[in-house]
């Protein structure tokens, strides 16, 4: 191949899957990092590595001198962006090619055309491809925006123009929470994108999330590879991912796949590109064009057999596509499910991993197979500098049925401790008998999140006995102990104390259960396949029957910015209303009252960084 030295601008999971590919070509390879990637996977895996300096992205992966010093220092001949950070950076793209190196992506002006929603939608209204009505213009203020809201009509969409994996976007249900809306969106796409333009869209409230992978050629071929369902998601942002659509038969996947094409025929294209839709009663609309490989592109690998890396890297290389839309066929079913270092309420979490051990990759039963396509190891320091994926767990069967059930196995087996993640979450979901059913949609998690959150935390008290003496017995889980009565112990689980009656000559089965100690004084336990958090509590002295009425602390959950304060001290507050705004791991996270309750003192102002287990707000009793 023409490519010599390929340079990876990005980092952690999709860095070590882009090294996979070029080494399997032949293609060496660059990684770059920041001084909290220093002892990274993909660091240690590329032919060479170069540092950027900084922790946060915009000191290391989104600069784009360094990167462009890194590939002369490095003598790389290519860059490939990977998803994120610079990746749909048109001016990075530009200045790429500048720089006489090959961009694995899109032609800039196509970037341009199609990175921006609003271009996009306007390019595709000219080709009568189905858009939601909206408004998308460069009058940006609240006036014009209230005004193009009434004629559009409520519920509407509020979204960054330049965005993407749900950061600035932002559902309004009624006129008084537009301006709120506008103003935290905008906040939000200047963090996230650099750029505060922002669009209206007419919201669908229950529609599916329904996206089609198209590849173009430099000789004016383009193709599609069939269609993801992206449907569940938390916060605008997917989180399970499958191919095909359950929903989707073979004229509708034609009919997509024709917009998806024309689509990117129109804007010049080249390379991968993803048409996301929303799908409802057998209509679909265009959202927007991603400009880049996606982070479900797995799905699409494993149920065509194609390598999409490879084929960037080839058409880069000026290469014509490797097969015509007659030869794409789809075989079985795949699900990829993304493994996020947060808690079951989406809360991200920092810490280290203290203990991992993946489930068993490769052939399974009846012709399935799994993938995990990750950058964890023992000793990762998660921080709040990126974004809280660890990584994608992806399964591949004959039958989509099949595919859930291997999927939620390897779940299920997979072993991480030291920070809360959302693996039993996941597991959950799959099992739910709305998605086993094909039915789930994008509201699956606001419909029956509260049910999945319950179930878990019965789980967990299920098994509080067992992970509380695997953690706080000497040596762990024994087969026996020698004194055959019994002893309270009392234990602290979601801020709560349970008395736990210990029976110390019956003991639990060695090997049952794996315990690591955190932050905090707590122990993160797996038992079977149920992990929790659980803290010796027996010496604490007893709760008073009013400590209830007392003093409330809030406490920061995580690392992360204040980007807003909406309370004083001496103001009332209601129970569930936003009291502060906290920006971690590029998402803002609205921290809300407890509990009705007047406001002693606010200990943090906007700008400050704050980290557990700083006191933020403290309240005055009841």
């Amino acid at each position: 191949m023409a490519i010599r030295r390929l340079l990876i601008a990005n980092r952690g999971e999709i860095a070590r899957r882009v090294i996979r590919t070029a080494h399997r070509l032949g293609i060496e390879t660059v990684a770059v990092y920041s001084e909290a990637d220093a002892q990274a996977l993909h660091v240690q895996e590329a032919t060479l590595a170069h540092p950027l300096g900084g922790k946060a992205s915009g000191d290391s992966y989104l600069r784009v001198a360094k990167i462009l010093a890194a590939a002369r220092s490095t003598r790389a001949d290519a860059i490939h962006p990977g998803y994120g950070f610079l990746s749909e950076n048109a001016e990075f793209a530009q200045a790429v090619c500048d720089a006489g190196l090959t961009w694995i992506g899109p032609p800039p002006e196509a970037i341009r055309n199609l990175g921006n929603k609003s271009r996009a939608k306007q390019l595709a209204q000219a080709r009568d491809i189905p858009c939601l009505p909206g408004y998308q213009g460069d009058d940006q203020s609240d006036a014009r925006f209230a005004a193009e809201a009434t004629r559009i009509g409520y519920p509407l969409m509020v979204k960054a123009a330049a965005g993407g994996g749900g950061r600035g976007m932002r559902l309004v249900t009624e006129a008084a929470d537009l301006r709120d809306a506008l103003h935290s969106a905008r906040s939000e796409a200047l963090s996230a994108f650099g750029d505060g333009e922002l669009l209206l869209e007419r919201a669908l409230l229950r529609p599916r999330h329904v996206e089609v992978q198209v590849f173009a050629d430099m000789h004016g071929n383009c193709i599609h590879l069939g269609e993801r369902d992206c449907s569940v998601q938390r916060r605008h942002q997917k989180i399970i991912e499958e191919s095909p659509s359950p929903a989707v038969d073979h004229a509708l996947r034609e009919r997509m796949g024709q917009c998806a094409v024309e689509l990117a025929r129109a804007a010049g294209y080249v390379g991968a590109g993803t048409v996301e839709f929303l799908l409802q009663s057998g209509e679909f609309f265009l959202m927007e064009m991603n400009t880049r490989l996606q982070v479900e592109h797995p799905v699409t690998e494993m149920v065509t057999g194609h390598d999409l890396v490879e084929w960037q890297l080839r058409i880069a290389a000026g290469e014509r596509l490797p097969c015509r839309q007659s030869e794409i066929a789809q075989h079985g079913h795949a699900i990829e499910v993304r493994l996020c270092a947060e808690d079951e309420h989406f809360v991200p979490h920092t810490g280290t991993i203290a203990h991992f051990l993946p489930p068993s990759p490769g052939e399974g039963w009846g012709g399935g197979a799994l993938r995990f396509d990750h950058a964890i190891f023992a000793g990762l320091q998660v921080t709040a500098w990126y974004d809280s994926m660890l990584g994608k767990l992806i399964a591949r069967a004959p039958t989509r049925g099949e595919a859930i059930q291997y999927l939620a196995t390897a779940l299920d087996r997979l072993q991480l401790l030291g920070v809360p993640t959302n693996r039993r979450l996941l597991a959950a979901c799959l099992r739910h008998p709305v998605f086993a059913a094909g039915q789930a949609l994008v509201p699956f998690l606001v419909d029956h999140g509260d049910e999945l959150r319950g179930e878990l935390e019965d789980e967990e008290l299920g098994v509080a006995a067992e992970a509380a003496m695997s953690a706080m017995l000497p040596q762990g889980a024994a087969p026996a102990l020698p004194s055959p009565f019994v002893r309270p112990l009392r234990v602290r689980h979601r801020g709560a104390v349970l008395d736990v009656p210990l029976c110390e000559a019956e003991g639990i089965a060695a090997g049952q259960a794996r315990a690591v100690s955190v932050a905090g004084g707590y122990w993160h336990v797996q038992v079977g396949t149920v992990d929790l958090f659980v803290a010796d509590a027996s010496f604490e002295p007893p709760e008073s029957d009013d400590a209830g009425s007392g003093s409330v602390e809030m406490r920061a959950p995580f690392n992360g910015k204040v980007v807003a304060v909406h309370a004083a001290g001496g103001e009332l507050v209601m129970k569930g209303q936003a009291l502060l705004v906290i920006e971690s791991m590029k998402l803002e996270h609205s921290l809300v009252a407890p509990r009705d309750a007047v406001i002693r003192t606010v200990h943090v102002d906007a700008g400050q960084q704050v980290a557990p287990p700083r006191v933020l707000i403290t309240f005055e009793p009841a």
